[in-house]
């Protein structure tokens, strides 16, 4: 009886962490910095499940009741103290900038919104990128949280602003 109990515990306790990202696929996580002048800082992991990537972000010292722009960028390196080291949107496929139900670049993420503190937290799937494999992979670059909105549609930036928190997306 004893070992049933255990059986069942042990099946819901992998059934758990499966549902919740642990143990599934490859995974990643980017320690935002403030960049030089800036107070954003936050953690944001990555959870590689299929062929899908879910984001999961934590960031304080934004602007209350603000939108930022919020974008994978293609070079890891945040050296240069305002961001620009990490170069322009993570971008393989020369797509346009945009937002995620149209055509747009692998780093065009969602915007963080703040909620009157100045923190946000949010969750969310991107499709054709991935973690540790291919073209598309997330590692290694750089993640920025920016001082404005996103507007999705100028090109190839987006128009948001200063970069105002930097990472590297760092395999774990």
């Amino acid at each position: 009886m004893n070992r049933i109990i255990l059986a069942v515990c042990v099946s819901l306790a992998v059934a758990g962490c499966a549902h919740m990202g642990i143990g599934g696929g490859p995974t990643a996580v980017a320690d935002l910095e403030p960049t030089k002048g800036n107070e954003a800082r936050g953690k944001v992991t990555f959870t590689q499940d299929g062929d899908t990537v879910r984001v999961n972000a934590n960031v304080s010292g934004l602007k209350p009741g603000g939108q930022h722009g919020f974008h994978v960028h293609e070079k890891g390196d945040c050296s240069s103290g305002d961001g620009m080291s990490t170069g322009g949107h993570f971008n393989p496929d020369g797509a346009p900038h945009g937002p995620q139900e149209a055509a747009h670049h692998s780093g065009d993420m969602p915007a963080l919104v703040a909620d009157s503190y100045g923190n946000a937290s949010v969750s969310f799937t991107l499709k054709g990128v991935s973690l540790g494999t291919g073209s598309h992979d997330l590692v290694g670059k750089g993640l920025i949280v920016h001082r404005d909105p996103d507007d999705y549609k100028t090109q190839p930036t987006g128009n948001a602003g200063p970069r105002i928190a930097c990472a590297v997306i760092k395999k774990t």
